[in-house]
């Protein structure tokens, strides 16, 4: 099966337990997911709310060197920095896709903006919960700072792709606002379905999908089910939902594996095939799983 997925939290989490990329055992690792084929990941290097300035500059810079060095070892690692290296995935290959989860990793300096894009990333989260000097998390009710403001502009220059998941609502419909083109939720469920801050709503989902932008269903179980004990299921159910606002063409894969707990019948990459035949028993065309599992985040970055 193919796969392309907008976040997972491994590569940092690596980083602080000095574990292999390649092989581990965690929720992901590239050894165990080369079954998927053709496959690319998004490695988000998750900024916590706590770490600023020098401190998340820094932590980016050592996650950004372990990836080079896990590169150099294992060459099924296939760096994706531009359509051409999507284009140019081979079987037994993972594409990797470099991404930061909070826009803190700036330290409030817009020339870092370029710094990152240097070292391949092509997606930026612009908060985690609480506020930085972009704006405001689900935990805060901020909007974009004036320095938000200027960075998400830079963004759309760099074709960095904006990420609001994560993002106040205020700070939603702010970048709304100042900007122009595809917007994205890398790792966000519907709230219409589970109604937990981190999801997002009908019209969120709705403004997404009608700037060209994709959302990647969350495998975290707060937000894929209110009463607790979710399941692979509950991912459908939320599939569904925003296939009903005509997602089609708008949803994709934001798996979080090693940001967050797992329903109780997924346990890592390994299970991604179980996830992919929950659709097809619902009746999902192949067509139509190909596209969520792979093709709208394919076309979608390979447009950046």
């Amino acid at each position: 099966m193919e796969l392309f997925d907008l976040h997972c939290d491994t590569l940092g989490e690596c980083l602080k337990a000095g574990k292999s990329l390649f092989q581990n055992d965690m929720q992901l690792d590239v050894r165990r997911g080369l079954f998927l084929s053709p496959w690319v990941q998004c490695f988000a290097v998750w900024i916590p709310d706590e770490m600023r300035g020098s401190e998340a500059l820094q932590f980016f810079d050592r996650a950004v060197q372990l990836l080079d060095q896990e590169s150099v070892s294992h060459p099924e690692l296939h760096r994706i920095f531009s359509g051409n290296d999507l284009d140019a995935l081979k079987p037994g290959e993972c594409g990797v896709l470099l991404t930061v989860e909070s826009g803190a990793v700036l330290a409030g300096s817009l020339e870092q903006l370029q710094h990152l894009y240097q070292c391949g990333v092509r997606m930026m989260t612009l908060t985690w919960n609480g506020s930085n000097e972009l704006g405001g998390g689900v935990r805060s009710s901020s909007s974009l700072t004036p320095f938000g403001v200027k960075v998400v502009r830079e963004m759309e220059r760099l074709h960095m792709a904006i990420d609001l998941s994560h993002a106040s609502e205020r700070l939603f419909y702010s970048v709304v606002e100042h900007t122009e083109g595809p917007l994205v939720a890398s790792h966000s469920n519907s709230r219409s379905i589970c109604p937990h801050l981190r999801n997002l709503t009908d019209e969120q989902f709705c403004l997404i999908r009608d700037r060209g932008g994709v959302v990647g269903l969350n495998f975290a179980p707060p937000f894929l089910c209110q009463k607790g004990g979710a399941c692979a299921e509950d991912i459908y159910r939320h599939a569904e939902h925003f296939l009903e606002l005509d997602g089609e063409k708008t949803l994709a894969i934001g798996s979080d594996f090693d940001g967050t707990s797992l329903p109780e019948d997924i346990y890592g990459i390994a299970s991604m095939e179980s996830v992919y035949e929950i659709f097809l028993r619902h009746g999902c065309s192949e067509a139509l799983i190909h596209r969520i599992f792979f093709k709208n985040a394919y076309d979608f970055f390979h447009s950046l």
